[in-house]
């Protein structure tokens, strides 16, 4: 019998299993030490082998339970072998978080094809692949799930004049944000919640350049005067995989201090 106070069982993952990608640093790790954190057996994925170990024997340090498959994302083929390949190292999948994705700056007028068909290729195809694979082969057999998509507060507006140009990496957001609710609804039926995280602006290796420009503007603009930290994910994803998150689905949750109220 659980020890934890009634309200916190509600958080508890023990025995869950999750695959993680884009999983090896940012975002992806933090959510990693979140749900590992709270019990759940962890496996990552990202293209880099050594960032993956590195990430792995982090998460061990910390009691967790992972384990890692190297995997490139952004080609389809890839994607399918590493979803057979995560569901039988695993043994299953309870919860699904896609992390993994890529931007691109350029002026709209001057934007390569190349580079748009990459950011669809990972932030969207990657996306729908992999959902649907370990949807049909775990998550609605056991008509049980929890998919969990990062998306971006980019995908909830425009860039303000001035600012970034990434119509590209704005509209593969956009696209997740509708993914997450159109698929809410057909997949409801299984007992699978479907949500999208909507981050701000975070420290990250993508996100570095914007900040080294315009941190303090973009802390300006934002009501709690901050972006994000190593912990301020980890609350909202543990809440979407968790049975405390059961009565929510087709739902986008920006954690971005605020600035999208503005």
């Amino acid at each position: 019998m659980s020890t934890l106070p009634k309200v916190q069982t509600l958080f508890d993952l023990t025995g869950r299993k999750a695959i993680i990608t884009g999983g090896s640093r940012g975002l992806g790790l933090q959510i990693a030490e979140a749900l590992g954190d709270a019990g759940a057996e962890v496996l990552l994925a990202a293209r880099k082998a050594d960032e993956l170990e590195a990430a792995v024997r982090s998460l061990n340090e910390r009691g967790i339970k992972a384990s890692m498959i190297p995997a490139d994302l952004g080609k389809p083929e890839a994607v399918t072998a590493f979803a057979q390949a995560a569901l039988k190292q695993l043994g299953g999948c309870d919860i699904l978080i896609n992390n993994a994705g890529a931007t691109w700056g350029a002026a709209a007028e001057d934007h390569p094809l190349d580079a748009w068909m990459k950011l669809v290729q990972i932030n969207l195809t990657g996306v729908f692949l992999l959902t649907q694979e370990v949807g049909r082969s775990a998550m609605i057999p056991q008509r049980w799930g929890r998919v969990i998509t990062v998306a971006s507060i980019a995908g909830l507006r425009g860039n303000p004049p001035g600012t970034n140009k990434t119509l590209a990496y704005n509209t593969t957001k956009g696209g997740l944000v509708n993914f997450t609710r159109a698929l809410a609804g057909e997949w409801g039926a299984y007992g699978i919640t479907v949500n999208a995280l909507a981050p701000g602006f975070f420290p990250s290796k993508m996100t570095r350049a914007t900040l080294d420009k315009v941190e303090d503007q973009i802390k300006a603009l934002t009501p709690l005067h901050r972006i994000g930290d190593d912990e301020d994910l980890k609350g909202a994803a543990l809440l979407f995989a968790s049975n405390a998150g059961k009565h929510i689905s087709g739902q986008i949750l920006a954690v971005d201090g605020g600035m999208t109220a503005v």
